[in-house]
C-alpha cells in the first residue's frame, strides 16, 4: 500500500507546481497526465505525470 498520495485535484496540483490548471488539462487531454474523471470532467490528475511534464517545460524555457 502506498503512503504516498498521487493523485490531486487539478487545483491541488496546480497549487503543488504553480502550473495553470488549463495547462494541466491541455496534458490529460494529448494523453500526456494520466486522469480519473466523473461524468466526463477531470477530477483527479497522477502528480508523478505532472510532475515530469513540469521538469520537461522548465527544461525548453
Amino acid at each position: 500500500m502506498s503512503l504516498i498520495k498521487t493523485w490531486y485535484t487539478p487545483q491541488e496540483a496546480h497549487s503543488k507546481y504553480g502550473i495553470e490548471e488549463a495547462k494541466i488539462l491541455e496534458w490529460v487531454e494529448e494523453g500526456l497526465v494520466r486522469a480519473e474523471r466523473e461524468n466526463g470532467v477531470v477530477v483527479r490528475v497522477n502528480i508523478d505525470d505532472v510532475q515530469l511534464q513540469s521538469e520537461v517545460l522548465l527544461r525548453e524555457s
